[in-house]
């Protein structure tokens, strides 16, 4: 079929902001799942990043996410997100997301790991993803110019001879295939969370848009940086809820099993940039000490109103943290890394649009700054709409890349453990290299599904990258070189490249 205007892959918030704002050119949303499920930005509970007090301000934000970010940061793209700040959650709030305000109407703030000030609009303490997802899809229900197409699967991408991508093949359900020809497909698709045993995020999220737009001839920038959550709940459920870093803002600590804190006694101490923490909680986990959140003083009484999707978790899995310290985890979280693109959503290929974690638009760098994901979701989204809809259709032969299908359940689960083990908090040459022996043998079983291709991305870059950085720690390379590199990887290239 031919489509008139963007075709958009992704029912998140950055899929959603850039159809909405992709108006009046008609846009279909394709998603793997009914809308406000399976998408990371439901599951968020911090809120969204922006310089909203009177103390605050972008320039002030922007140097707390370069400081984060370790080196890697494009100033511009930076630069563009943080100015963009309060607008962005303006934009969000008249579309209904209903943020905390406080006495006077003002947007309520709260403090988040490595940010000099409290700036993260929150609603309802820690129901801020799903709050804002649920006003976008009624948005999205409501306008004339978007057709959603649900329980469809991203399945090709389709590209003429000059390598420009001009539509992609969704299989909808029952297994019918529909090749869409369109002036513009923008990858929304999420990130790779799924990859890992231990994840905060939605298990079907492998990196499928960044492995079909590498296969596509796209750059894809810094595939080893992925952020791993240090407070994931471990009660044993797949995936792991999350115990929001606004816990520990509010003074909850990290403590041992003997009741000694991880990170040292001094206030602040656990609110340190989430490698550090996440490599604090893994090492005592590891060391058999356990790792626990204390907010029994901090919150106490008040977590069923303050933090009703953190008490909910925990008391589904029989604890209450009124009284006992919730078990936690590092795990695998948001990826930083992704298809290389720029604030309006721009790729290296021709007529590819990324948005959101599937990109790679520099402001996280090697770290990203705690809830600035949801604020580049909505900020970048909206400018990568709009771009978007400028394209115009081209004519002419086009080449239908190769049909690719999921990995079996069972290898994913090898895969899954592999990725956690070898490629999680702490990673080595000698781990990595036994990851992509094991995806060579899956490979080899399977072809290369794109939760294969993903994989090897991400584990080929760490093991190309000799240093520690951010979110990626070598142990046999603890220290970090002087001067920061990205990788930059195209089908069979990987380079890196002075930041």
């Amino acid at each position: 079929m031919h489509h008139d205007g963007p075709l958009i892959i992704g029912g998140g918030l950055a899929g959603l902001s850039a159809a909405l704002s992709a108006a009046p050119a008609p846009v279909i949303v394709v998603s793997p799942a009914p809308l406000l499920q399976a998408a990371s930005s439901a599951w968020a509970q911090g809120g969204v990043a922006a310089a909203l007090s009177k103390d605050d301000a972008p320039a002030l934000h922007l140097k707390d996410t370069e400081a984060a970010g370790a080196g890697l940061v494009d100033h511009h793209a930076a630069e563009v997100l943080t100015d963009e700040g309060r607008a962005t959650v303006e934009w969000l709030a008249s579309l209904g997301a209903p943020f905390d305000r406080d006495a006077a109407g003002e947007f309520s703030v709260s403090l988040e790991a490595a940010h000099s000030m409290a700036r993260v609009a929150r609603v309802g303490g820690d129901g801020a993803g799903r709050a804002i997802l649920s006003a976008l899809v009624a948005s999205v229900r409501a306008a004339s110019h978007i057709t959603v197409w649900e329980d469809a699967r991203l399945r090709a991408l389709i590209q003429d001879g000059t390598g420009r991508v001009r539509g992609a093949v969704i299989e909808h359900p029952g297994g019918r295939m529909v090749e869409v020809l369109a002036p513009a497909v923008v990858l929304a698709t999420g990130g790779a969370g799924g990859l890992f045993g231990a994840t905060t995020t939605p298990v079907a999220l492998k990196g499928e848009g960044m492995a079909l737009a590498w296969a596509a001839g796209a750059e894809i920038l810094d595939p080893e940086f992925v952020q791993f959550h240090p407070t994931a709940i471990d009660v044993g459920v797949d995936p792991m809820p999350l115990a929001t870093e606004a816990l520990r803002g509010e003074g909850a600590r990290l403590i041992d099993r003997d009741g000694r804190f991880l990170l040292g006694d001094a206030d602040g101490a656990d609110l340190k940039a989430r490698d550090v923490v996440a490599r604090a909680v893994h090492a005592a986990r590891a060391a058999g000490r356990g790792a626990f959140l204390d907010a029994r003083t901090a919150v106490g009484d008040h977590f069923p109103t303050e933090f009703p999707a953190v008490f909910a978790a925990c008391m589904q899995a029989g604890l209450d943290p009124r009284v006992t310290p919730i078990p936690v985890a590092a795990a695998a979280h948001y990826h930083m890394g992704g298809i290389a693109a720029d604030p309006d959503g721009r790729t290296s290929l021709e007529g590819l649009y990324a948005v959101g974690e599937c990109a790679a638009t520099g402001v996280h760098g090697a770290n990203r700054l705690a809830s600035n994901s949801l604020l580049e979701a909505a900020a970048f989204g909206r400018r990568t709409g709009r771009e978007a809809a400028r394209q115009a259709a081209v004519k002419g032969p086009v080449v239908v890349g190769a049909v690719v299908s999921d990995l079996p359940q069972a290898a994913h689960a090898e895969l899954r453990a592999a990725m956690s083990a070898d490629a999680g908090v702490v990673r080595d040459a000698i781990g990595l290299t036994r990851l992509i022996a094991l995806i060579d043998r899956l490979e080899a079983a399977h072809g290369a599904p794109p939760a294969l291709v993903a994989a090897r991305l991400i584990a080929e870059a760490a093991l190309a990258r000799r240093e520690s950085r951010g979110g990626h720690y070598r142990s046999d390379y603890p220290g970090t070189a002087t001067t920061p590199v990205h990788t930059r990887l195209r089908r069979d290239i990987l380079q890196t490249v002075a930041a």
